[in-house]
C-alpha cells in the first residue's frame, strides 16, 4: 500500500482576476513568500505521501512541471486533461493510474494552510480511516460566518449531512450551533474503494472516464472522449450519496486563496502595506491616494486596473465572466 498526493491544478481562479488568468491560473502566481500555491502544495504533502499524480489539464501542465522542478520535486505521474470535466472524473483519473489498495491523498493546488502539527495529525486520522476502508473528508472549523463556502454537519467524525453555500444569516446559525464545519475540498480513500462507490453512483462517470483513461498517450487525455463525461463534482457524485463517508474535524490554519479578501488577509498578516483607513494596493508600484474609500483594494497588471472593496471580492467572478464573453483576451 501506497499513498499517493493527488494534486487537483485545473481551476482557473475566476475571483482573483486580473491577477490570475487561464494562462496563469491563481495557483502558479508566486506571490506567496515567493512560492507559489501549487509548489506549496506539493512540499507540504511530501513527508506523508511516498508519490505524486498531478491531475491538471492541457492549458496549465506546463506551468505545473516547471514549478515542480524549481521545487526540486523530480518523481511524479502527470495525468494532462483535455478539457474540463468536473472533480469526479479527476479524481478518477488518479484512481484508474494507482492500485486498488492505495491511499489517495487528494488535494486543490491553490489552498493556503499552515503545515503544523494540527495538519500532521489531521492527514494522519484521515489516512487511519481511509486504510479501514473510509471514504474520508476534512471538516474545517469555522472562523467567521462564511457564504462562500459549503458547509458540513457532523456530529463527531459522522457526517449527518453537506450544505450548500449559505447566506449570511443562515452561516450565522451554522456558527453558533458549533457542529458545522467548511467542506475544505480535501479527501482521503483508497483507490478501489472511491472507484467502487463512483461506479454504483455514477456509472456512466465511471465508464466514460475509464474509456478516457484507458486510451490515454502517455498521460494526454483524448478530446472527443472526454467530452463524453458527464461533468460532475465529486460531492455530488460520490460525497453526498456514499454511506462509508467519515470526516475528520480540523482545526490548522487554511484559506482557499479563493477571493481578494483572502489575498488582502494573507498579505495583511505578512506586514504588507496598507493606509489608515484599510486600503490597498496590489501589482504596482505607482504612488497610490485613496479619498473617502474604506477598504478597497486597486490591483494593476499590464493591461487591466480592478478597483473593489474588500467585502464584494465575491463578486469579482460575474466580471471574469462577462469578459470572457466580451473581451476574451483579458481573460
Amino acid at each position: 500500500m501506497k499513498i499517493i498526493n493527488v494534486i487537483l491544478s485545473g481551476g482557473v481562479g475566476s475571483r482573483l482576476w486580473p491577477l490570475s488568468r487561464k494562462s496563469r491560473p491563481k495557483q502558479y502566481l508566486s506571490i506567496f513568500e515567493g512560492h507559489t500555491l501549487f509548489q506549496k502544495t506539493a512540499l507540504r504533502n511530501k513527508e506523508y505521501c511516498d508519490e505524486v499524480i498531478v491531475v491538471g489539464n492541457c492549458d496549465n501542465f506546463e506551468l505545473s512541471r516547471k514549478d515542480l522542478d524549481s521545487a526540486e520535486i523530480k518523481d511524479y505521474t502527470e495525468i494532462i486533461e483535455a478539457c474540463p470535466r468536473n472533480t469526479a472524473a479527476a479524481i478518477a483519473f488518479a484512481a484508474f493510474d494507482a492500485h486498488p489498495e492505495d491511499i489517495l491523498f487528494v488535494t486543490p493546488s491553490d489552498h493556503l494552510i499552515k503545515a503544523e502539527e494540527l495538519y500532521a495529525s489531521a492527514v494522519s486520522r484521515a489516512t487511519q480511516l481511509a486504510d479501514e476502508g473510509y471514504i474520508v473528508t476534512f471538516g474545517l472549523k469555522p472562523t467567521k460566518p462564511e457564504t462562500g463556502y459549503g458547509y458540513i454537519e457532523s456530529e463527531g467524525e459522522n457526517v449527518k449531512s453537506f450544505r450548500e453555500k449559505p447566506d449570511l444569516k443562515t452561516a450565522q446559525s451554522f456558527l453558533e450551533q458549533g457542529n458545522f464545519f467548511w467542506n475544505s475540498g480535501m479527501f482521503c480513500f483508497k483507490a478501489g474503494v472511491f472507484l467502487q462507490e463512483l461506479q454504483e453512483f455514477e456509472p456512466e462517470v465511471f465508464m466514460a472516464s475509464k474509456k478516457v483513461f484507458d486510451n490515454s498517450d502517455s498521460g494526454k487525455l483524448d478530446y472527443d472522449l472526454s467530452m463524453k463525461i458527464p461533468s460532475i463534482s465529486v460531492d455530488y457524485a460520490v460525497m453526498e450519496r456514499t454511506k462509508k463517508i467519515k470526516m475528520v474535524p480540523s482545526l490548522f490554519r487554511w484559506s482557499d486563496m479563493g477571493s481578494f479578501e483572502s489575498i488582502y488577509e494573507y498579505l495583511e498578516g505578512n506586514g504588507y502595506p496598507k493606509d489608515e483607513f484599510g486600503n490597498m494596493v496590489i501589482g504596482t508600484d505607482v504612488h497610490t491616494e485613496f479619498t473617502g474609500l474604506t477598504n478597497t483594494i486597486l490591483i494593476q497588471t499590464s493591461d487591466a486596473i480592478l478597483v473593489l472593496r474588500k467585502e464584494n471580492a465575491q463578486d469579482v467572478k460575474k466580471i471574469f465572466e462577462r469578459l470572457e464573453k466580451d473581451r476574451p483576451e483579458l481573460v
